[in-house]
């Protein structure tokens, strides 16, 4: 049976005629934007605070009691609740895709 063996990399030094350490371009920008971690980090906190608070608000104030019918609404309405959360995630991510090609297409167009 063959093995593999591992060959490390060559890289090019200055001496060797490549670019020296303050030619080289270094990206520290980070892969996702700011703003798009804060909505997350808003939604996240926002599908955990909104089922769980509406359900223990509702099935005091709106079902008034601790049956289990009483309890199984207020968990219905919990749930209900999260998915409106993350169907509005859902709709927010879909019209920031969308700007950001509006914003390349008129970047463009006005390079033309």
């Amino acid at each position: 049976m063959a093995t593999r063996r591992n060959v490390p990399e060559k890289t090019i030094s200055e001496a060797q005629g490549g670019p020296s350490t303050s030619a080289q371009i270094s990206d520290t920008t980070p892969a996702v934007p700011a703003a798009v971690i804060y909505k997350l980090l808003g939604f996240t906190a926002a599908m955990i605070c909104i089922p769980i608070g509406s359900y223990f608000l509702s099935v005091n104030t709106i079902f008034k009691g601790k049956s289990i019918r009483n309890a199984s609404y207020a968990g219905a309405f919990a749930a209900i609740l999260a998915n409106v959360v993350l169907v509005a995630y859902i709709i927010v991510a879909m019209r920031e895709d969308q700007s950001e090609n509006i914003e390349a297409e008129a970047k463009r167009k006005k390079g033309q």
